[in-house]
């Protein structure tokens, strides 16, 4: 089960993708992590999905990641009397915290307190993703009178986004709390936060995880670039979360602001996803336009660790056929010259710290010696993410004897987790790596492999130690 790409594929789970044999086959399709989208669906439903993911990956005898997308403080109105209205430009419209009397075209409930204290005058609230632009003109701590600057229909529970705004608010809501928790009890590998707008949203929810999962923090909100390397330096990954950041943004703005992500993320050594409408159009049509495979490879040539696919794999009419289109042409990407030069030229620099200066050496003696694989022994997955930062042309085998960093290393570039016994000494240590390197057909007898490591074993984070041996 070992791909020929480096970079992985994330497929979000749903209606369209519930029953066992569907979910086997986007595994054997290519995806490498599963999500659970917890905006939709019941916990029950999660987790029969979650009992599905762990019945193919004791079956496949690999590893497999779940993220577990928690909704966040999602802002939207209320109900309107007839369902919906329709505003023109230059109408008033008032919002207010008034649900007992139902929207109509004069004004709509939004019971969001936070949005009111937050508001300026002269700033636009986005409805409907951005398709109606309201300005507002004056407010108080309970209402906002308003102007529609950009008109439109505009139904019930529509979402509100205030862009240029930092809200005072959590990024967990009393939901996410409770999904948290549940989530926590199944044992699932990675937590994303939604509106992450500070690097104090990370600390807040790191001390309810307390280590058990990974932390991805979604970045859909303009003032989370402002603290955009405070915020990766908190969390364990990053995921471009192109929706709302495009709804809150300038369209022309997304791509550099993508690409400034990928780049704060390959510097840090932590994980980057690229998400939203990748492959939008594989929803309804078996085949995805031309500027959508140019949008995932341009992601794979940036370096991004992973690509996603939301509704494509959730509720779409082809699921399958979007994580075989993504991984053709993530394979036919990386396989392209251009690809390593790229990837070459992004490197950023490192730190003076032994991880990096044990990473720059594997890299090159990989690089020279033209070995097999790169393998990382590592308790905490630390190794194996300093050797996935260096994007080395062998592939990474991934050595743990812990099965949650085994799942959470699916995530990484070019890193193929193994599951293994605790080993005690650098000679054990080398036995085993050349021993899995050959069972998991990543080298043969002969060839020669560079291990990564930490001593003393078992102590994260102290990845200090280089080796070279021969497969026999």
């Amino acid at each position: 089960m070992h791909r020929k790409r480096n970079a992985k594929i994330v497929a979000t789970l749903g209606p369209a993708s519930t029953d066992r044999a569907t979910i086997q086959a986007l595994f054997e399709a290519g995806a490498d992590v599963f999500r659970l989208n917890f905006s939709h669906g019941t916990h029950a439903d999660h987790k029969k999905r979650l009992d599905t993911i762990r019945e193919i990956e004791r079956e496949a005898g690999r590893p497999i990641g779940v993220l577990l997308d928690l909704q966040g403080p999602k802002l939207r109105l209320d109900t309107f009397a007839n369902g919906h209205v329709v505003l023109k430009e230059g109408d008033s419209f008032r919002l207010d915290l008034n649900r007992e009397e139902p929207g109509d075209q004069t004004r709509a409930p939004m019971p969001h307190p936070e949005i009111f204290s937050a508001l300026e005058v002269g700033t636009d609230l986005l409805v409907d993703d951005g398709r109606v632009r309201l300005r507002v003109e004056r407010f108080g701590p309970d209402f906002a009178e308003t102007r529609v600057i950009a008109g439109g229909a505009v139904s019930d529970r529509k979402g509100v986004n205030v862009p240029g705004v930092v809200l005072p608010l959590s990024a967990l809501t009393e939901k996410d709390r409770a999904d948290l928790t549940y989530g926590l009890t199944l044992g699932i590998d990675w937590i994303a936060l939604s509106f992450v707008q500070r690097p104090e949203d990370i600390v807040e929810i790191k001390s309810i995880v307390k280590g058990r999962a990974g932390i991805v923090a979604k970045l859909e909100k303009p003032a989370a670039i402002i603290s955009l390397e405070a915020i990766v330096a908190e969390s364990d990954a990053i995921m471009v979360a192109r929706g709302d950041l495009g709804v809150e943004m300038p369209p022309e703005q997304v791509p550099a602001i993508q690409k400034r992500i990928v780049r704060a993320c390959r510097k840090a050594g932590k994980p980057v996803i690229v998400a939203t409408q990748m492959l939008e159009s594989m929803v309804s049509a078996p085949v995805p336009t031309r500027a959508e495979a140019s949008d995932v490879a341009t992601a794979i040539y940036d370096g991004a660790d992973a690509v996603m696919l939301s509704a494509e794999s959730a509720s779409g009419k082809y699921p399958m056929e979007a994580v075989t289109m993504m991984d053709s042409i993530i394979a036919q990407t990386e396989s392209d010259p251009y690809y390593r030069e790229s990837i070459n030229a992004s490197e950023t620099l490192r730190s003076p710290v032994p991880s990096d200066a044990i990473g720059v050496a594997v890299r090159g003696v990989a690089d020279l010696l033209k070995v097999a694989a790169v393998v990382a022994y590592t308790s905490s997955g630390y190794s194996a993410l300093r050797m996935a930062r260096e994007r080395p042309q062998a592939p990474i085998l991934g050595m743990t004897p812990r099965l949650a960093v085994a799942r959470q290393l699916a995530l990484a570039w070019g890193v193929y987790p193994v599951l293994c016994h605790e080993v005690m000494d650098v000679l054990e240590m080398s036995d085993w790596a050349c021993m899995t390197a050959k069972k998991e057909g990543l080298g043969q007898v002969g060839q020669t492999i560079v291990i990564s490591a930490g001593v003393p074993f078992g102590t994260s984070g102290t990845t200090n130690l280089m080796r070279i041996a021969q497969i026999v």
